[in-house]
């Protein structure tokens, strides 16, 4: 058996983050990871591309100057995760928590040439997307309490079936948003831009909190 064959043979979905550096270096395409758990880990200079995370728990880890490209994460916990200096492209996360991260610590190219992130069904609350470009970001079905979009740029994207109660708006731009079937918005029609926008009728009385007006049946 060649020393090729004998690495793919001791390399499992299981297999820890540390033990395939080891084996393959720093670079991981096209692999699965099932089940770990890397809780308070610290990565470095790693690169994913193309790969997949399934119910692994990475709270409170740090992933330092990483790359995540084009890679899935389905039912993972990473709250708490610390994104510093890393860079993300394709990366879509499903029925994931990722309570109390910091995105703004992450590297942000100065133009977006796609979507860095999809959300679906997952938990973000405490989060902050504070003056990051994520336009044709989706947020889909997602928790999103107390959430910091202030003087980010969000245009055309995907916010539907989402609840943002407690999240703030300011200066953000939400240009052909849609935000149907959304809840709990709070967005200042005077200090946001939000031309193109859609909202569910019965929602879109929120956008009026602002105007110190007395709505009555």
């Amino acid at each position: 058996m060649t020393t090729d064959a004998n690495t793919s043979a001791n390399i499992t979905a299981q297999t820890t983050i540390v033990q395939r550096v080891s084996l393959r270096g720093r670079h991981f395409f096209a692999q699965q990871f099932i089940g770990l758990d890397e809780t308070q880990a610290h990565w470095q200079d790693l690169e994913f591309e193309e790969c997949e995370f399934h119910d692994c728990q990475f709270s409170d880890s740090t992933f330092r100057q990483c790359k995540f490209i084009d890679c899935r994460f389905v039912g993972c916990n990473l709250s708490l995760v610390k994104v510093s200096l890393s860079h993300f492209n394709g990366v879509s996360f499903e029925e994931c928590k990722l309570v109390g991260v910091d995105w703004t610590r992450a590297s942000w190219p100065r133009v977006a040439f796609a979507a860095p992130f999809t959300f679906k069904a997952c938990i973000l609350n405490d989060s902050s997307f504070m003056g990051i470009k994520l336009d044709e970001m989706v947020l889909e079905a997602c928790k999103v309490h107390d959430v910091d979009f202030r003087e980010g740029s969000f245009n055309r994207a995907n916010f539907t079936f989402s609840d943002f109660r407690h999240s703030l708006f300011g200066r953000t731009e939400l240009l052909e948003a849609d935000f149907s079937e959304a809840t709990d918005y709070d967005i200042d029609i005077f200090n946001n831009k939000i031309k193109g926008a859609k909202f569910s009728r019965d929602e879109a009385i929120r956008l009026l909190n602002g105007l110190d007006i007395t709505l009555v049946d």
